[in-house]
């Protein structure tokens, strides 16, 4: 089981190849979202809080609407945190020899990406639709509006990245799940009929004789065959 590539993944315990690591599209896809997430994070955290100037205290960008801003800075740090996370099982995946373990992480990274798609898009709408409802008067200085629509913008492009790494990752599951190879239930027959012992014809153990019995086993078998318990009529001449 250990030379075989299950689920997208070369031989357990191969040496760890950087260049063809990050050529790969799923690592491509997962620094892109990671990125995107630091600059979703930092245009809200930093930009995303203003205050008029006769009211020192701040207020949200977007339509002074606090859920918004603690909506793009939550989703931004952890979206950081997960993507940290999916890239250190990148490349410890190859390490792992057990197939359970291997179609559980796949599953994982199927679900959680599309989780965090879906996620994505329903912060593009909120913030999109905070930001077209913004009054001009709580902001008349135009500031952080740049910050603003980067939020916005990035947060439209990770629905896809993310929805991306799902389609990756699902792709990398039938791969494992359609071949008979990476169940953990499969023999190479050849190995097989190898190593099954010899049995006779009827079942008994191929160190002995037929019927058991030694060297009169066969002619105790062949008188039975001919008297009435054998279902035969001994017949004496």
């Amino acid at each position: 089981m250990e030379g075989m590539q299950a689920y997208g993944a070369g031989k357990a315990g191969g040496a760890f190849d950087p260049v063809t690591f990050f050529r790969q599209p799923q690592t491509v896809l997962r620094i892109v979202s990671w990125l995107f997430s630091i600059v979703i994070f930092g245009c809200i955290a930093n930009e995303g809080y203003i205050n008029r100037p006769e009211e020192p205290e701040e207020f949200c960008i977007f339509n002074r609407n606090q859920n918004a801003c603690n909506y793009g800075v939550f989703m931004g740090s952890m979206a950081f945190l997960c993507c940290v996370a999916f890239l250190a099982l990148d490349v410890y995946f190859p390490q792992i020899s057990s197939v359970k373990d291997r179609k559980k992480a796949v599953l994982a990274d199927v679900g959680l990406s599309a989780f965090w798609s879906f996620m994505w898009f329903v912060g593009f709408c909120l913030l999109a639709n905070q930001w077209q409802v913004s009054k001009l008067e709580d902001n008349p200085l135009k500031e952080g509006g740049d910050a603003a629509r980067a939020a916005i913008t990035f947060s439209f492009f990770s629905i896809f990245t993310w929805a991306g790494q799902s389609f990756l990752g699902f792709q990398r599951y039938k791969l494992g799940a359609d071949s008979a190879l990476f169940s953990q239930e499969y023999t190479d027959p050849s190995q097989d009929v190898a190593g099954a012992p010899y049995t006779s014809f009827g079942g008994d153990d191929p160190e002995s004789p037929v019927g058991g019995g030694g060297a009169g086993g066969g002619q105790a078998n062949g008188d039975e065959a001919f008297d009435g318990t054998g279902g035969y009529q001994r017949q004496d001449y």
